[in-house]
């Protein structure tokens, strides 16, 4: 549930922000595609100091109300093993013996499978 902390009465306009800021309502021009950054506006000074426990907004009557701030998230369920066995240790990557010359590599490469190409669509006519 939010306090109401100070009452203002803030006459709201459509195409603005509202935001609490520094004991204060300030308002900003909504971004818009084409038109350039609006400046920020003091509208009113509420006169009081900000708890960092709460979150600060600007409600339905233009009053600064305040809400407690939720704290670590949403609780997730705990994931429960079936068997607690220990796990091998990660391998270590091998080198190879020697190393594969070009010609064999354009041979492997210049082969094609026989079969339909992967990722791509025929489209019909539209």
């Amino acid at each position: 549930m939010a306090e109401k902390v100070a009452k203002l009465g803030v006459e709201r306009e459509k195409d603005f922000m509202y935001y609490v800021k520094d004991g204060g309502v300030w308002k900003v021009q909504r971004k818009q595609p084409g038109v350039p950054k609006g400046r920020q506006e003091k509208v009113a000074d509420g006169g009081f100091e900000m708890d960092t426990n709460y979150i600060y907004f600007v409600d339905r009557d233009g009053d600064v109300a305040r809400a407690k701030r939720a704290v670590g998230g949403q609780k997730r369920k705990k994931k429960v093993r079936a068997s607690k066995k220990k796990r091998s240790p990660p391998r270590k990557a091998t080198k190879s013996a020697k190393p594969k010359s070009k010609a064999k590599a354009k041979g492997k490469a210049g082969k094609k499978k026989a079969g339909k190409a992967k990722g791509k669509k025929k489209r019909g006519k539209r």
